[in-house]
């Protein structure tokens, strides 16, 4: 009878163990439930873009390709790459050639952060086919971005900003960390020259001055005192892609990494027990978010994986935040509980009622940068 004891409760013991690595109370970002691997729900979610038509969006300009589709077709174009699916990437590249020719005048007009960081698609593409039509494109808007200010778009603040060596598209607003980064990253990984990469560092250099709280997270805006989720999550995302990539003997390094690992701190103080993120990030009245919880997620597995972040208590931290958030992807490979597009506002109540969309690009982009974290050595 005692031996009957001590063999169930030995068995109750090892399903205990089993099931902490599974479901989250582990490291380990490397064994999933069923349903939950980055190989399943990166194929879903990229398929499920695949099949959908390109967003009606024009802002203020003409019917374009909008940056969250950009982010988006980067992120399946990157998780087809890691995972090796090529039937993936060949209908990716599909979906692009309409561009070249009849779905040209989709092309965004390369005169603000939003349009400009478009060309991380076709410098992606070339990097995967070394085809030269996507390289001349995809520089095009690497180049113009640090051109001399011209367009409508141009205020005498675009002329302050360039005379310092900056992108005269500079306008403070956290978001550019990712629109600004992402493009240039790609400018650099595709061509080998460190002036993309080098500006690009420079650029994060002054947001982070400007922008950076001491409690490592970064308000909306100057005028809007609200840690919005997506918001730091473009930063978060933008730092890591930037840190991805910059060489080690950059001076801006070591700035920027204490800046990343200061905001990574943070938001494991504000992880919620289930591993999401809120639409606010310290405001428990707020909802959980699931386009802020995939950029810092993604944020996290980064850093694991590079060696920036202790692997145990971060590593645990990304594992909760995966399943999490993939938790909330429906049948139709939709996330939901993503916050509208959101422009700042001094109102709390303004964020706390954002509307709650399903299938939005904004949350679906990240979904895929994790899967491809995950997935890269």
């Amino acid at each position: 009878m005692q031996n009957k004891f001590k063999y169930s409760v030995f068995l109750m013991v090892i399903i205990l163990l089993q099931t902490c690595i599974l479901y989250g109370q582990s490291s380990d970002l490397k064994k999933w439930p069923k349903g939950f691997s980055p190989e399943e729900v990166g194929t879903k979610v990229a398929g499920h873009f695949l099949a959908t038509p390109h967003p009606a969006y024009s802002a203020d300009s003409k019917p374009h390709i909008p940056y969250f589709e950009v982010c988006t077709w980067y992120g399946a174009l990157t998780f087809a790459k890691e995972s090796r699916d090529k039937k993936l990437a060949d209908d990716l590249a599909l979906r692009f050639q309409p561009l070249f020719d009849k779905d040209s005048t989709l092309l965004p007009v390369p005169d603000h952060v939003d349009y400009s960081v478009f060309g991380t698609v076709p410098l992606e593409l070339f990097m995967q086919t070394k085809d030269q039509k996507y390289f001349d494109l995809g520089k095009h808007y690497a180049d113009k971005q640090w051109d001399a200010p011209e367009g409508p778009r141009v205020i005498p603040e675009s002329f302050t900003f360039y005379n310092k060596g900056l992108t005269w598209q500079t306008r403070l607003w956290i978001d550019d960390m990712y629109m600004i980064t992402m493009v240039q990253a790609q400018a650099y990984r595709a061509t080998g020259d460190r002036k993309y990469i080098d500006r690009a560092a420079k650029e994060m250099i002054v947001y982070l001055d400007s922008l950076q709280k001491p409690n490592g997270l970064f308000y909306h805006a100057p005028d809007a005192p609200f840690f919005w989720g997506r918001g730091n999550g473009w930063m978060a995302a933008g730092m890591t892609e930037l840190l991805r990539t910059l060489p080690k003997d950059n001076t801006d390094r070591p700035r920027i990494i204490d800046a990343y690992k200061k905001m990574m701190a943070s938001l494991l103080s504000y992880q919620m027990k289930t591993g999401m993120w809120r639409q606010l990030i310290d405001d428990a009245e707020a909802w959980p978010e699931t386009s802020g919880t995939g950029m810092f997620t993604f944020a996290m597995i980064t850093g694991v994986k590079n060696g920036w972040l202790d692997k145990k208590i971060y590593g645990e931290a990304a594992r909760k935040g995966w399943l999490a958030l993939t938790s909330y992807i429906n049948e139709n490979a939709e996330i939901t509980d993503v916050c509208e597009g959101t422009g700042k506002k001094n109102d709390r109540q303004y964020y706390l009622d954002r509307k709650r969309l399903t299938g939005d690009m904004h949350g679906q982009a990240p979904v895929l940068w994790c899967a491809t974290a995950l997935l890269r050595k």
